[in-house]
């Protein structure tokens, strides 16, 4: 598990004019042309109701600083809109969430939904992205040694400390110039 070690994402919508959030582990870039991202929701997630009936989602890179705001998002026990009103965060395109944390963000198009084990996956056309450069390095799964987004567990992700070399491979979102 720790070669396959990327970043966490916080996925954020709105249900009903409250906004709503999940960490979220499972996230991929699933096609070139059309640009498409793949994120992986938590059945058992606070975001999932929302996630299941909303038209966009905001996918968010967090610094490794922030592991705060992950770890808030991840929470079980509290709802998802208290996550809300512990951290910054403001509406952005589609009237997303956007977190204030985030190092790089976009919002996506939900074109398809696929039940997948325990988690939903929601395929996301990009329609608006923010990603400037930035010497920040985003927090990883390897950087919590316990959490398991949208799961109540102790088990370890990963067998070792997190990292504290440089990662050779990062995020950059991009979309014809936007």
């Amino acid at each position: 598990m720790a070669m396959l070690d990327h970043p966490v994402f916080v996925v954020t919508t709105h249900d009903n004019g409250r906004p709503s959030g999940c960490l979220v582990s499972f996230a991929n870039q699933a096609s070139v042309d059309p640009p498409g991202f793949l994120v992986g929701i938590a059945r058992k997630s606070h975001g999932f109701e929302a996630a299941s009936r909303s038209q966009h989602l905001a996918v968010h890179v967090l610094p490794r600083q922030q592991r705060g705001i992950a770890e808030l998002f991840g929470d079980q026990t509290r709802s998802a809109s208290d996550s809300f009103d512990r951290c910054s965060w403001r509406a952005g395109p589609a009237g997303m969430p956007i977190l204030d944390a985030a190092i790089a963000w976009f919002v996506g198009r939900t074109v398809d939904r696929l039940p997948i084990g325990d988690h939903m996956a929601c395929l996301l056309a990009p329609v608006a992205t923010w990603a400037p450069e930035s010497s920040e390095e985003p927090l990883y799964l390897s950087d919590f040694d316990d959490a398991d987004p949208g799961h109540q567990t102790s088990q370890r992700l990963f067998d070792r400390a997190p990292a504290d070399a440089a990662r050779r491979y990062g995020v950059r979102f991009t979309l014809g110039g936007l």
